[in-house]
């Protein structure tokens, strides 16, 4: 089996059709009629790819999927898709250990346009996010309808039918409030302290919307000898377009690139990929290290328009193992500098081919 997941609207639903020849070889579990089907067990006559879409909202999928893959395996294959965590919401019964490849779908990536090599927009990318239908859009009253919409659907329909969640309107405002926190140490005493809520209760919040794929949290990296912090962790959303400052637009849409870049070598290589960033306690920072079995391949900063090499980049290059240093922006120039590379970001992707 293969499990599927990403955010609502990134295009799950739409890849799945097009792997499929045949329209009753897809099941969605908001359809009444396919949930019947489901809960029936009643697969297509012809053996081939099946999907289920939007199954993990019923409390004891596992099992059904579990047993419907152990019965017919060798004639069904089995596409499970979501747009929350399938690897975190499997609830109850045996494991599905061995059974399955989880992957990704993120939004369109500039490594993911530059491939096709078809024309892109680079601006239409940051104001518009990398969700299919608004940045081929490319329109503004568009954009704010599709954000509407989706946020209504992810905080209304998905996460009441996965948690049990009283203050919905609370929520939604601690959504909205994570757009001004992009690329800064989360505080959740600040949030739980705004919202007049329990800390524990921020932080559940916090976590339910990861799950959702609405914003996903990197750690710092614990690097030898610097004082590094060791708890604090930086927030990004899946849509950077939300984000208002230009600056946390660009750092945003760099951690979504790194973070798809990070998944595509776990699920095609089975590399052990993390992507973190690097702050010492006299809050010297950079804004990301990617690893690779636990080893750093290369740390980023990211710049806007700005070509000065940060002090941040020439500290952390003297005492670190890092191999790598490169300071993205939006620009034009490139240099070489001390072992740190200024570099448009267009050509940062082209030169590591990031997906």
């Amino acid at each position: 089996m293969v499990f599927l997941g990403g955010p609502r609207q990134v295009g799950k639903t739409t890849l799945a059709l097009d792997l499929i020849s045949e329209d009753n070889r897809y099941y969605n579990w908001d359809s009444r009629l396919d949930r019947k089907l489901i809960l029936d067990e009643k697969l297509p006559a012809k053996p081939g790819l099946v999907v289920f879409d939007e199954i993990h909202k019923y409390k004891n999928w596992r099992n059904l999927v579990k047993g419907l893959y152990d019965k017919n395996k060798s004639q069904y294959q089995f596409l499970i898709t979501g747009s929350a965590r399938l690897d975190y919401y499997r609830r109850g019964g045996d494991s599905l250990q061995g059974r399955y490849h989880y992957y990704h779908l993120h939004p369109l990536s500039l490594g993911e346009l530059l491939k096709f090599g078809g024309s892109y927009s680079l601006d239409n990318l940051l104001n518009y996010g990398g969700f299919p239908e608004p940045y081929l859009q490319g329109n503004k009253k568009n954009w704010r309808r599709w954000q509407s919409e989706r946020i209504a659907r992810v905080i209304q329909e998905d996460i009441l039918n996965l948690e049990r969640v009283n203050e919905i309107s609370q929520l939604k405002l601690l959504a909205e409030m994570l757009e001004n926190k992009i690329g800064s140490p989360l505080s959740i005493k600040s949030l739980s302290s705004d919202l007049e809520i329990a800390h524990k209760t921020a932080k559940n919040w916090i976590q339910i919307l990861a799950n959702m794929y609405y914003c996903f949290l990197i750690p710092p990296y614990r690097a030898p000898k610097v004082r590094a912090v060791k708890k604090e962790q930086k927030l990004y959303l899946w849509d950077w377009s939300l984000c208002e400052n230009k600056g946390a637009k660009f750092e945003n849409l760099v951690a979504c690139q790194l973070l798809k870049y990070c998944h595509f070598l776990e699920d095609t290589e089975g590399y052990r990929m993390e992507l973190r960033y690097l702050r010492d306690t006299d809050k010297r920072e950079i804004d990301f290290v990617v690893l690779k079995e636990q080893k750093p391949l290369f740390a980023v900063e990211c710049k806007s328009f700005d070509t000065t090499i940060s002090p941040h980049l020439k500290y952390f290059k003297e005492r670190t193992d890092i191999p790598m240093f490169y300071q993205v922006h939006l620009g034009s120039e490139s240099f070489q500098k001390n072992g740190i590379t200024v570099i448009p970001y267009v050509d940062f992707v082209e030169s590591l081919d990031l997906p």
